[in-house]
């Protein structure tokens, strides 16, 4: 075993990197209970249940339909909280995803990041829809459940950890998207997967005590991006 004397410890940590990103630090100190996740969870079940009911017509109020986008664009994200009646294996793989991988990754980030994350991730689905495939009824959280797994995957990578399997996970999920009968919408996991990678990126920054506002301004720039390609598909192209 070899001997290190206090000044050389000293000065190693001296002169190495003075701070880590934010989420680093955060993931190895965390404390807390995933609020944000538990709730997104209990309404998502709630407003299935409510599906449930006949004429209770909260699928059509909520569901997303590219080419009535300039009149209600709120169903971009509202529709991230609906699922197919007549599928419960839907709801139940993405609230079990949004289970696991959301209890990882909102006490690091932070309640606010992690409610952002996923609604961003939700609207980055619904712009790849309209884009890709303008004339789909689209219903689900699969687009917000594929940013936060981009997230989590993007935020190891970060801190060092290569997970194979995640990437397996992702591509499976990916390529079943194409095949037919299946009424999966890639176009919605490639929007979210995309949206949640920048986020990421945009959490992991390096920060100090000014950084909030950057950070903010980031974000509200992803989103101000999306509407702008919202706006440029429904008015000009």
């Amino acid at each position: 075993m070899g001997v290190h004397c206090p000044e050389c410890i000293k000065e190693a940590r001296a002169n190495g990197p003075k701070r880590k990103p934010v989420l680093v630090r955060a993931a190895r100190a965390s404390s807390g209970k995933p609020v944000v996740t538990y709730t997104l969870i209990a309404l998502t079940v709630a407003v299935f249940l409510l599906q449930l009911i006949p004429a209770s017509g909260v699928t059509s109020a909520l569901v997303y339909y590219p080419p009535f986008t300039a009149a209600e664009p709120w169903r971009m994200i509202t529709s991230a909280f609906l699922h197919s009646p007549s599928g419960i294996f839907h709801i139940g793989f993405n609230m079990f995803t949004l289970f696991i991988f959301g209890r990882a990754l909102e006490i690091p980030l932070g309640r606010a990041r992690f409610l952002s994350l996923y609604l961003i991730s939700a609207l980055g689905g619904s712009v790849a829809v309209l884009l890709l495939a303008p004339q789909t009824l689209v219903l689900g959280a699969s687009g917000a459940i594929f940013g936060i797994v981009a997230a989590f995957f993007v935020i190891q990578r970060r801190m060092g950890v290569h997970n194979r399997l995640l990437i397996i996970v992702l591509g499976i999920n990916l390529v079943a998207g194409f095949i037919p009968g299946l009424n999966i919408s890639w176009e919605a996991h490639v929007g979210g997967l995309i949206t949640g990678a920048v986020i990421a990126l945009i959490f992991l920054r390096k920060r100090n005590r000014d950084s909030v506002i950057p950070e903010v301004a980031l974000i509200a720039l992803v989103v101000v991006a999306l509407i702008a390609v919202t706006l440029v598909r429904i008015f000009v192209l």
